[in-house]
């Protein structure tokens, strides 16, 4: 029993505590220096193609830190794997319950993740070439308007005839309507109109709300998920 736990000790020494490498120095600095670089490349691309109505900077500062801290993790999990196997025993029991608003936000906090894992197993290249054409792409794709952006528009309208002849002017001055909803009460209709511009001009909206018989004439922009 003696010899077989001895040998047990001995395999486990050999297999495990004599294969972990050390990380020098240089490898530290260099891997912390590039990741904050990574980081805050990625955070002004993020501060550059925002949509939302509130900016959030904790949410900017987040992506630098992230990956800085991914980076190094990794760089001390593959330098040594006992404490790879601790590391995702801890992680594993992590849970993150954020909720994450707009689905862009994902591709930020995947890019930082996945610069800081790239860096990290030495693939400096691809992680600088890869975050600059990710980069350069969402900041094309993201920023690109058009006139055909969506907007709502909200009309309140006293009876059938002044719902007839607003849907006349607005067919007039955009591209496109759609009746989105539509609600109606004693002396009272309410409408939601989905709409594209033919240009950036929305003068239209002060001739819907001179019509006699529509109390209010809203616009507001529509991206799916809010309006503002």
């Amino acid at each position: 029993m003696t010899l077989a736990l001895l040998s047990f000790n001995d395999i486990f020494k050999s297999g495990f505590l004599e294969n972990v490498s050390s990380v020098s120095i240089l490898d530290m600095i260099l891997t912390i220096v590039l990741s904050f670089g990574i980081g805050l490349f990625i955070f002004l691309i993020y501060k550059k193609t925002y949509r939302g109505v509130m900016y959030s900077a904790g949410f900017g500062t987040t992506l630098v830190a992230l990956t800085m801290i991914t980076s190094t993790v990794i760089l001390a999990v593959t330098s040594n794997v006992v404490l790879s196997l601790g590391m995702v025993g801890a992680l594993s029991i992590v849970r993150f319950r954020t909720a994450i608003k707009d689905p862009l936000d994902i591709a930020f906090l995947f890019w930082s993740i996945g610069a800081g894992i790239i860096l990290a197993a030495g693939m400096i290249p691809l992680a600088v070439i890869g975050s600059i054409c990710i980069g350069l792409i969402l900041l094309v794709f993201v920023n690109k308007k058009s006139h055909t952006h969506p907007y709502m528009v909200v009309l309140n309208c006293a009876n059938h005839e002044a719902e007839v002849k607003a849907k006349e002017l607005l067919a007039k001055n955009v591209a496109r309507s759609t009746v989105k909803s539509k609600a109606a009460s004693n002396g009272s209709i309410e409408m939601n109109i989905e709409v594209r511009l033919k240009n950036d001009d929305t003068d239209f909206i002060n001739s819907l709300s001179e019509l006699p018989g529509v109390s209010s004439a809203v616009i507001v922009s529509y991206n799916g998920d809010y309006m503002g």
